[in-house]
């Protein structure tokens, strides 16, 4: 992400799984992470994103293969305004 968008500054949010962290991690200057408390599904804001996502996008429907569904979500993510996206999350806190 840092390499994307070098002159910004990006919040990366994490659950804190075991899998998500490595004593080689390099934080880029540009990349701010903040942790979500641990066993904690519910204030994770991708997990509202994502009920957001299976209500307007994939309720009722097959996708005929996954290249199709992955285009799909991609176009309707793409096409989410910054402020939307907060307010489906509920990240007030982004706009700081």
């Amino acid at each position: 992400m840092s390499a994307f968008f070098p002159d910004k500054k990006i919040m990366l949010i994490w659950d804190q799984a075991g899998w998500h962290k490595s004593r080689s991690l390099k934080v880029p200057e540009n990349i701010i992470l903040k942790s979500l408390p641990a066993y904690s599904p519910e204030v994770n804001p991708v997990e509202k994103l994502w009920q957001w996502l299976k209500k307007r996008v994939c309720r009722n429907r097959l996708f005929p293969d996954m290249d199709d569904l992955m285009n799909t979500l991609t176009e309707h993510l793409a096409n989410l305004i910054p402020t939307r996206f907060m307010e489906l999350c509920h990240c007030s806190y982004l706009l700081q």
